[in-house]
């Protein structure tokens, strides 16, 4: 059959005002194909770290779960017969290992075990916050009366300040020749910048309600009634401390005008003194004096996902949890 010019369509125009559409040059096809293997690599890399922060903090959720665990099954009541230990390390203040909280209740789990035959106080410490060593103190005092079990300070490297506070509630205290021991003392310390702000030009603009509501402020002139009124506030605990002390070691203790100076002893004259009663190491305690050679430990202690967690911060963990939400899901 043939055809005919009338029967061809007509051609293909462009639209009028339209240019037409030139093909992608190579240098262009390279340059797309580059950024999209670039999104494709950052995609894998996102899904990756979000992966990682989620083994992680499940990892973390699951060593904090078996920390607990574990450390309810160290530390169990035993009816066997056993040397009850404490230890009292470092600093003696709030959110320490030596906090009142963390040794009072690891003196009550001691106290109350059925085997325990006395509890041991092993200390190392400088001292530290009157109200902790107070609090803890008073704690084996009544704790003694309520469970009659005897209570044996032994002393380490130190026992200064409120460290001694807190031995002088034992029946006995056990010293090495050379530790440290006494610091019947209180302190308040502090800086005055006053000459150094008048040579910089520095003028102090403190505004108060309450006249000595700025007492002791450091960079203002110090006041002599707010500097009596301090001293008086020293005094005052000092001789709680020294009332705790002679309550303490009672007839033993062999005062002279040093004792509750401030002074500290090593432990051969601490014993002369009266300050400590004999020479001694926990071992000795437990094998000769108690009679009861295993030591069972009630000390509380950061298990490993505590450490972690101090470790990496609250921050850290709230940064991760906002990076995780921000994140689009796993596809």
């Amino acid at each position: 059959m043939s055809t005919t010019d009338d029967d061809l369509p007509p051609p293909m125009q462009e639209p009028v005002g339209v240019p037409p559409s030139p093909a992608l040059a190579p240098q262009h096809e390279a340059v797309l194909a580059q950024l999209a293997r670039e999104f494709l690599r950052e995609r894998r890399v996102e899904r990756r770290w979000r992966t990682a922060f989620r083994l992680f903090w499940l990892a973390l959720a699951a060593l904090l779960v078996y920390s607990v665990w574990l450390q309810g099954r160290l530390v169990t009541p035993s009816t066997a017969p056993h040397t009850a230990l404490v230890e009292v390390r470092g600093e003696i203040a709030v959110d320490s290992d030596a906090s009142a909280e963390l040794l009072v209740a690891a003196l009550k789990d001691a106290f109350k075990d059925q085997g325990a035959q006395a509890v041991v106080l092993r200390i190392n410490s400088p001292g530290g916050s009157p109200v902790q060593a107070g609090i803890v103190h008073d704690e084996i005092k009544r704790l003694k009366k309520l469970y009659d079990k005897p209570v044996y300070a032994v002393v380490e490297e130190m026992c200064a300040s409120g460290a001694y506070y807190i031995a002088a509630a034992a029946d006995e205290i056990f010293v090495d020749k050379a530790s440290l021991v006494g610091s019947i003392g209180v302190l308040m310390d502090g800086f005055g910048f006053t000459g150094l702000m008048d040579k910089v030009g520095v003028e102090r603009r403190l505004l108060t309600a309450g006249e000595n509501k700025g007492m002791l402020d450091p960079f203002s002139p110090e006041d002599p009634k707010q500097r009596a009124y301090a001293q008086a506030m020293l005094d005052q605990i000092h001789q709680q401390f020294i009332t705790v002390v002679r309550e303490g070691r009672g007839k033993r203790l062999k005062e002279t005008p040093d004792t509750f100076s401030g002074l500290i002893w090593n432990g051969e004259q601490a014993v002369k003194l009266g300050l400590a009663d004999r020479q001694g190491s926990l071992d000795y305690v437990a094998r000769e004096i108690v009679k009861a050679e295993e030591v069972v430990d009630y000390t509380p202690r950061e298990n490993v996902a505590e450490r972690l967690a101090k470790r990496f911060g609250a921050g850290v963990g709230a940064g991760a949890v906002k990076t995780l939400r921000e994140l689009a899901p796993i596809r």
